[in-house]
């Protein structure tokens, strides 16, 4: 058990969007400051409003005003609770981040990968991480364009791919900071036509609206799987311990890393989310 407050590990100067506001400044946010998520606060007053995260922004390329797709009410901790009690928060509730707040005035911000990179790393824990890892990942062949990439990640309804060359062997990993990174809202116009016909003995009367839908997507640039994830893959095997893997986490600064077996071959995930379940058991 960790003796320790969250104002100790917490980040105090928070990079926070705004309502009213729009979702590209989210998106300017994010990418600059290399973040999954931001806490949102009422422009004037300066109180918390809602969190928007990278995958609210995916999954609503359409929306433009922060308001329509950030999350409300979001679960929140104060300065003075205890490190244990916000992890517990995070799990029960399966998110990532707790901002921190005093009379809903926001002070600060901690994520999962905080909680790791400085708490957990800190106590001796020689579990094997294959109690609390993802078993069931997918995969994408390294030579993979972007987009379909990108499509298997929301077949599967999760946040990061594992990539494999040639040999099956792992060889990289996309997380959905990547898959922003790499690209772009764009407006798209389609045409409907739709015809109308009437049959009279001598004449027939053909009328014909045409209608205009404009729709934004994402437009991923041009890359395959491999140019995105490099060649330099950090991986843990089953029998690591938690309080090495949450050290590779620190020392790397990733908030996940892919499980291999001996022959290279990935058997599953391991995030900052997963190993706080060991600091509540």
């Amino acid at each position: 058990m960790i003796i320790m407050k969250i104002s100790e590990i917490m980040t105090e100067n928070v990079q926070a969007g705004s309502v009213p506001g729009t979702v590209s400044s989210i998106y300017e946010i994010l990418r600059e400051e290399k973040l999954s998520g931001v806490p949102i606060v009422k422009k004037h007053t300066g109180e918390l409003a809602g969190v928007i995260t990278r995958s609210d922004l995916i999954k609503n390329p359409d929306e433009d005003q922060v308001a329509m797709i950030m999350s409300r009410n979001p679960i929140t901790a104060a300065p003075d609770e205890d490190v244990n009690s916000v992890a517990r928060k995070m799990i029960n509730n399966n998110i990532r981040r707790v901002p921190i707040t005093v009379d809903n005035k926001l002070v600060g911000i901690v994520t999962s990968a905080d909680i790791t990179n400085k708490a957990l790393w800190k106590i001796n824990n020689t579990e094997p991480v294959e109690k609390y890892m993802v078993r069931n990942v997918p995969t994408v062949w390294d030579k993979t364009p972007l987009p379909i990439a990108y499509s298997i990640t929301n077949f599967f309804n999760f946040k990061s791919v594992i990539s494999l060359n040639d040999d099956g062997k792992a060889s990289g990993i996309l997380t959905e900071t990547d898959f922003i990174n790499e690209s772009r809202v764009v407006e798209e116009q389609t045409i409907h036509n739709s015809s109308v016909s009437t049959e009279g003995d001598k004449w027939t009367w053909n009328s014909q609206s045409v209608m205009y839908i404009l729709k934004n997507r994402l437009q991923f640039s041009d890359k395959i799987v491999k140019d995105v994830a490099g060649d330099k893959l950090v991986s843990v095997t089953r029998k690591t311990s938690v309080k090495e893997c949450a050290n590779i986490l620190r020392q790397y600064n990733i908030e996940q890393v892919p499980v291999l077996n001996m022959a290279d071959e990935p058997i599953g995930l391991v995030r900052s989310s997963d190993l706080m379940r060991a600091m509540i058991q």
